[in-house]
């Protein structure tokens, strides 16, 4: 059988490949489970130092597989959203806290926990034919896989509630115009222009990249004291790496610094 997730690595760039096209790749527990698998691997390799997320065929992910969701409901419906704890709640988390960066190659659809997905990664190429939307409320349901933070940080909340209450499709230029993204490729060219930019933030300060995240992941919910404080911790711990030392030699010299992620 076809795993329903693909993981490949060329150089320090890793792809992970939901892989179940026929579906939009709509998850199902399988799909679930070794994503997160994927994406743990992915993150705890020393020599990946930058992650690419997609998906296969003409969708990038249309969220929960409701076939499946439909069999937990009829099994017992007072269980059947644990999925929401189990599974998109560790594999959002991972994606925004992995200390390296993900670059979502949005294909095509990218709807519920699609979305969430997407909004989870650090910086997304869009197909110029992708279709976004939250769906959520269509089925009687509200945010899940982080959205109620990630829809609001990137649109702001009167966008955000718009699209949730009226569960609004929109296309790939509002989503840039909005703030979701701020590239948008040509469609058969989406998964290399992501794998690109990962190829590129794959030859920077690893290390930085990772508490920029964890700076930016903070910053809603700090005051200017705790924010000057974890700034000041983050720069203290990159001041003595070596990337740092080695670009300060470099730039004093009119070089190009070499990092090599240490």
């Amino acid at each position: 059988m076809t795993e329903p997730v693909l993981f490949q690595i060329e150089g320090a760039v890793a792809t992970v490949t939901i892989n179940r096209p026929d579906q939009r790749n709509a998850l199902d527990a399988a799909a679930k489970a070794l994503l997160l698998e994927r994406l743990q691997q992915a993150a705890s390799a020393d020599a990946i130092r930058a992650v690419v997320l997609t998906g296969a065929g003409a969708g990038f992910c249309a969220g929960q597989d409701l076939g499946e969701h439909a069999q937990a409901l009829a099994a017992d419906p007072a269980t059947a959203l644990d999925t929401v704890d189990k599974d998109y709640g560790p594999i959002v988390t991972l994606l925004a806290t992995m200390p390296k960066p993900v670059v979502a190659a949005v294909n095509g659809t990218c709807v519920g926990a699609g979305l969430g997905l997407a909004l989870a990664c650090d910086l997304r190429v869009i197909s110029a034919a992708a279709k976004f939307g939250t769906a959520f409320t269509g089925i009687g349901l509200t945010f899940d896989s982080g959205l109620s933070v990630s829809l609001v940080r990137a649109v702001g909340q009167a966008r955000a509630a718009q699209l949730m209450l009226l569960g609004s499709v929109f296309t790939a230029d509002e989503a840039v115009g909005w703030g979701i993204s701020g590239i948008i490729a040509d469609p058969a060219k989406t998964l290399s222009a992501a794998v690109e930019l990962a190829e590129v933030l794959a030859t920077g300060p690893t290390r930085a990249f990772a508490e920029t995240k964890a700076l930016l992941n903070a910053a809603p919910t700090s005051t200017l004291a705790e924010a000057l404080a974890a700034e000041s911790a983050a720069q203290h711990r990159l001041g003595v790496t070596n990337d740092h030392l080695n670009a300060v030699t470099a730039f004093l010299r009119k070089e190009k610094p070499t990092f090599t992620g240490s």
